[in-house]
């Protein structure tokens, strides 16, 4: 069964244009969004020139660009479901002069790696939304290299994040709504459950580092807005509504995304694991 799409922060594929990413012409996108976490994700990674690295969930590719340059005598296998992501990616690599990387339409919890292939798989918050998350990390492992490494990002807590917290406090919980059909940006927040996944997946030696950074959500409210009304949590509350109660979430929304405004932007608290793991 295919790995379903997200649209929370670190995975959101609605371009908005509301501001400048890293390339210097970036519409407001997960990039930008994630610039501050991505720098130090980045360092974790421990990239070497002559390494092969599969990127999963890549979106718009920025990671695998990055790997690709750190791997020159090397190369970046960047897998992603969406068909727009890939092509974007495509793009931005060709247009950056990157041309050890490589970008497949597909689901990595199924897709037929070659075996033994890679030095390093990674993830910017691509691997929380796996339906059979053993099964499809034992396929990752199945990809890498005899004690190949595992690096992936993924959300700590719901209460550990202000930016989830402001959207439930502003919109109001859905415990008593009917079950969501969007995938849980914090499936993998409890470090306990996370080593059991992976030690069934057989991988060894993980390891947990706490992310304090915060996330940019737009230049201004109206922008910000615009990004947060993209994400899928946000687009089932407003669905259930009729018309004046929408707009009164609307503008508790607007008053929250106003507390965090500032000259530089629209900013939320974040708090996020890097894990760490090993093939056994």
């Amino acid at each position: 069964m295919p790995q379903k799409q997200m649209l929370f922060p670190g995975d959101t594929l609605e371009p908005n244009d509301d501001v400048i990413g890293d390339s210097g012409t970036s519409p407001m996108d997960h990039d930008a969004e994630l610039r501050l976490l991505n720098d130090v994700l980045r360092r974790a990674h421990g990239i070497e020139r002559h390494d092969q690295v599969l990127d999963i969930g890549c979106g718009a590719g920025q990671t695998t660009r990055e790997s690709a340059r750190m791997a020159a005598e090397g190369g970046a296998l960047d897998v992603d479901l969406s068909v727009e992501a890939i092509g974007r990616a495509r793009e931005l690599a060709q247009a950056a002069g990157v041309r050890n990387a490589t970008f497949v339409h597909a689901d990595a919890q199924v897709h037929p790696f070659p075996s033994e292939r890679f030095d390093l798989a990674i993830s910017r918050f691509g691997t929380m939304f796996f339906l059979d998350p053993v099964a499809a990390f034992a396929n990752i492992g199945r990809a890498l290299r005899p004690a190949g490494r595992l690096v992936t990002m993924v959300w700590q807590g719901h209460e550990q994040n202000e930016w989830s917290l402001a959207i439930e406090e502003a919109l109001g919980p859905s415990s008593d709504e009917p079950a969501s059909e969007a995938p849980d940006p914090f499936s993998l927040a409890d470090p306990a459950k996370v080593e059991g996944i992976l030690d069934a997946a057989g991988f060894t030696d993980v390891t947990f580092t706490d992310v304090h950074q915060p996330i940019y959500h737009g230049r201004d409210v109206a922008a910000a807005l615009k990004w947060v009304r993209g994400f899928t949590c946000t687009k089932e509350v407003l669905a259930r509504l009729s018309t004046a109660p929408k707009e009164r979430a609307l503008g508790r929304l607007r008053e929250k995304l106003a507390a965090h405004a500032s000259s530089d932007g629209v900013w939320f608290d974040s708090r996020a694991w890097i894990v760490k793991a090993r093939r056994r």
